[in-house]
């Protein structure tokens, strides 16, 4: 199991510093895109995601919550992203945006929101190398997480070992000590958190509290 800490959550006029201090207890940043149109929040863009990698050595996980995901792929290859997910309700044919994301070399993955059903992404599964499930309305931080998804979560994981792929299975939304023990129950295997580590005391302490949490929910 990994954890990707969401800066959206950091204290941006000090967002070097505070990746600097998590980033020996993290396995990847998970780096949210607004657009202020598929979501109504605008969040940071490639000139930041550019500053921060002369900073930070880890894995960027882009979260691509905008209406035209392609026009994005090499800026934040150049930017220093390591891999991308893009919504399926902002992409219904996600084909030519994953082979676009290839010719690039970047990670490709597909998003659900909370009310989208694992269905419609199943067509599209071979095509990922990971899957991100919702578990809160995107967009906005500092929601409370939504059992419901979990249903989704243990779909993905059924179809992921049944067909033997290689695709990470990751949520996103209200994780923390209380919730991330059911989402490793149900199959998920990396974890986003943002305020369950930057909005605490001790970010350093709260990721392994994370990490605690997480293994007692293995079976």
């Amino acid at each position: 199991m990994r954890i990707a800490a969401s800066i959206l959550a950091a204290d941006f006029a000090r967002l070097g510093e505070e990746v600097a201090r998590v980033e020996p207890h993290l396995d990847m940043l998970h780096v949210d895109v607004m657009d202020g149109h598929f979501v109504p929040n605008i969040s940071l863009g490639v000139p930041v995601i550019s500053s921060l990698r002369k900073v930070s050595g880890l894995a960027f996980d882009c979260h691509l919550m905008v209406t035209e995901p392609g026009g994005l792929v090499e800026p934040l290859r150049k930017a220093g992203a390591t891999g991308i997910t893009v919504h399926l309700e902002a992409v219904p044919d996600p084909r030519p945006v994953e082979r676009r994301a290839r010719r690039a070399a970047l990670g490709f993955g597909l998003v659900i929101n909370p009310g989208t059903p694992y269905q419609a992404l199943d067509p599209y599964l071979e095509l990922c190398d990971m899957v991100l499930v919702m578990s809160v309305e995107p967009g906005f931080g500092g929601q409370d997480f939504m059992p419901d998804v979990l249903a989704k979560v243990e779909a993905a994981r059924r179809a992921i070992d049944r067909r033997g792929l290689d695709v990470d299975l990751e949520i996103d939304g209200g994780i923390d000590p209380k919730t991330i023990g059911s989402a490793r129950r149900a199959g998920a295997d990396v974890f986003v958190a943002g305020t369950a580590i930057f909005g605490q005391p001790d970010p350093v302490r709260a990721i392994a509290g994370l990490r605690r949490a997480a293994a007692g929910g293995e079976e």
